[in-house]
């Protein structure tokens, strides 16, 4: 779903899943709002003006009567268009298309912060908007049998619209249709019929745990998943004769990993021999490996495998990025409705196996509690008993299955569901509620607030501020319509701490705000009871924590999420401010962001100092939800693109270093310490 408004010269254009573009012209005039621009969006609109202006982004352009593809520099060079029809691909947070017939020129903004395209004179161009939110394609009914979840992964890459290596591209990844549990497989005959024949098979025994583990690789490859009892894991390509024996439980998972790894990895790679190639910096691994990009990128799904499986696997994979995200769920009947959602954020699945946490953390948490036991005004504070998860690859990980782990997010199958359920609201913006219900964290709260009102000079963010409020009054927040609430106070055994007594998330009839934080002692069952109830993430907290550590992790966090950071990163980044990072966690849904950043991608730096005032800047850019994507950094000398979750470093002098962090928003790491790069500009 596309709103859009015109506001003086400028297209305010939002999607249900909070994106939010602003599309500025030279005395701009809306036309026409029933246009066709050749290309799949939701919505299109047909205007008059000069010159249009977008965020910065990259672009490509296609001639019809010349039957050509360009791209417009990374470097800055800017892009002239010969008199044609041209459909223009703007690839913004929400995707652009312009069409019009005509000369343009495309270039980059000097501080490389928009892109324009202009024209000779004033020129009508329909401009088409494409939402990147991505919705089921139907659903699969899935009874509690291991033969028929294998049928329905098999169709799980029914919402593909590409079999070849440009399904790397997240754009060209469908969201697998839901599986719904009943008494009899079902499988509507839509998706039959999309459900492309890849000539690649995968058998596995008759069992949850196999099945759970290889349906990542299966969707993405487009497999032929079946069940064999007795038999040895095996994925095969009959047509050119590829025959590949995989190990059997638990070792299962490491195969699909770096299957999964390199196929992925390659087809990010191989793509460029296509319309939408880039200059990449990895591209290279193709040639010292002896693969013809162009021979694979037309050829067939089996061919194109069995290319990559005569790679030597592991020296392919360290090449590559690390992982976006691993979730660890437990293989169960109760959990296969989960498995669409992590398929469609390309997540590895993994058996979930815990430890009790070593003597060196247990020291550490008592030491932390003693500390603790010198704050006063607290309560009997609800008791978490944590465990240490087997984490595998990964930049992000979560958890589907029994106990609280840390270093995860703790996940759950209704909180899934919950995201597509926000998807269906209307609203102008986005809205946030900053409570204070303890008059000693009055510091916090002051610095959320301010965030937000500094934030909604750039986005369209609609603030409440409440304090003391009791628990009718905090029960009704919840029941309101928010995006996000940040309460500020305390949490004891029976609830979230107010005036007239507590209040049980327990009580709520539901809850309606979409995303939380519970910045509050003990408050990971409260926020997982929201999520129960309607919410899709939140923060928590497993354990008492510092006052002055609540005000940098709750600061820092509620920066981040209006930003753009997935709930997740958001709060890795910033619980690495304090040195009892560890008592934050993530319930619900940790991949989800509320809102889009400036940059459609989130990125972080990290500044090295080196020898003679140089220093060494470290970018990473990455999402759990667009992998695939490629970022550029504009530092001179550089030319090469790189594939989100490959870090790009660069030594620079500190003139160089200043003006980069000067011209940018994002957070840095520096001396151990998280800045936001503006902050750490002064400073330098």
């Amino acid at each position: 779903m596309i709103e859009w408004e015109l506001r003086g010269d400028q297209l305010r254009v939002v999607d249900a899943d909070n994106a939010e573009l602003h599309v500025r012209g030279d005395e701009l005039v809306v036309d026409d709002t029933d246009s066709d621009v050749g290309r799949p969006v939701d919505d299109a609109v047909t205007v008059t003006t000069s010159e249009l202006r977008f965020p910065h982004t990259v672009v490509y352009a296609s001639s019809f009567a010349r039957d050509r593809q360009y791209e417009l520099d990374p470097g800055g060079e800017p892009l002239s268009l010969p008199s044609d029809e041209y459909v223009v691909d703007v690839d913004t947070g929400i995707k652009t298309y312009l069409r019009f017939t005509g000369a343009a020129t495309v270039r980059k903004t000097d501080g490389f912060d928009s892109v324009v395209v202009s024209f000779p004179e004033r020129r009508r161009t329909t401009i088409g908007f494409r939402s990147r939110q991505r919705s089921p394609t139907g659903a699969i009914v899935v009874p509690p049998d291991p033969a028929a979840l294998a049928t329905a992964i098999t169709h799980s890459g029914a919402a593909h619209k590409t079999d070849g290596p440009d399904r790397s591209y997240p754009t060209l990844r469908g969201h697998p249709p839901l599986f719904e549990p009943g008494d009899a497989l079902d499988v509507p005959d839509r998706i039959r019929t999309e459900t492309a024949e890849t000539g690649i098979e995968l058998i596995v025994p008759p069992a949850y745990e196999p099945l759970f583990v290889i349906a990542p690789l299966a969707y993405y490859l487009g497999a032929s998943v079946r069940t064999d009892p007795g038999t040895t894991p095996t994925l095969r390509a009959p047509a050119v004769g590829l025959e590949c024996r995989l190990s059997s439980m638990p070792s299962l998972e490491g195969d699909i990993e770096r299957l999964l790894r390199v196929v992925f990895g390659l087809d990010c790679l191989v793509r460029n021999a296509g319309p939408y190639g880039t200059r990449l910096a990895e591209v290279a691994l193709l040639e010292s490996h002896d693969l013809d990009a162009d021979a694979l990128y037309t050829a067939s799904p089996a061919e194109r495998l069995d290319a990559y499986l005569e790679t030597p696997l592991e020296s392919i994979a360290s090449h590559l990025p690390e992982w976006h995200l691993s979730t660890y769920v437990a293989p169960e009947p109760a959990t296969v409705e989960a498995l669409p959602f992590l398929l469609d954020r390309l997540s590895l699945v993994f058996t979930p196996r815990t430890s009790r946490l070593d003597g060196r953390d247990l020291v550490d948490r008592s030491i932390e509690a003693h500390y603790r036991g010198r704050q006063t005004g607290t309560g009997r504070v609800p008791s978490v008993d944590v465990v240490d998860p087997d984490l595998k690859t990964g930049r992000v990980h979560g958890w589907l299955a029994d106990g609280v782990p840390i270093d995860v997010f703790k996940a759950s199958v209704t909180s899934y569901h919950n995201r597509f359920a926000y998807l269906e609201r209307t609203t102008d913006a986005t809205s946030i509620c900053a409570v204070l219900n303890e008059p000693e964290m009055a510091p916090e709260h002051r610095d959320v607030v301010s965030t937000c009102r500094k934030r909604a000079c750039e986005r369209s963010i609609e603030l409440t501020v409440e304090e003391s409020l009791d628990t009718a009054a905090l029960a009704r927040v919840f029941e309101s319509e928010y995006d996000f609430v940040h309460y500020v106070g305390h949490c004891e055994a029976d609830g979230l701490r107010c005036p007239d007594g507590y209040l049980s998330t327990s009580s709520l009839a539901e809850c309606t705000a979409q995303t939380f934080f519970l910045n509050a002692c003990g408050s990971f069952y409260e926020g997982l009871r929201l999520v129960e109830k309607g919410s899709v993430a939140g923060a928590v907290t497993v354990a008492p924590v510092l006052d002055d550590h609540a005000l940098t992790v709750g600061s820092t966090f509620a920066k981040l999420l209006v930003h753009g950071f997935s709930i997740e990163r958001a709060l890795g980044l910033a619980r690495r401010r304090i040195l009892m990072g560890k008592d934050y966690t993530v319930v619900g849904d940790g991949t989800h962001s509320l809102i889009q950043g400036d940059t459609r991608l989130p990125t972080t730096g990290r500044v090295t100092r080196l020898a003679d005032d140089r220093f060494e800047l470290t970018l990473e850019c990455y999402s759990t939800r667009t992998t695939g994507e490629y970022y550029f950094p504009h530092i001179e000398p550089n030319r090469d693109a790189y594939l989100c979750g490959t870090p790009s470093r660069f030594t620079l002098d500190r003139d160089q270093l200043v003006a980069f962090l000067e011209e940018t928003k994002l957070p840095v790491v520096y001396d151990g310490e998280l800045y936001w790069s503006t902050v750490l500009c002064h400073r330098l």
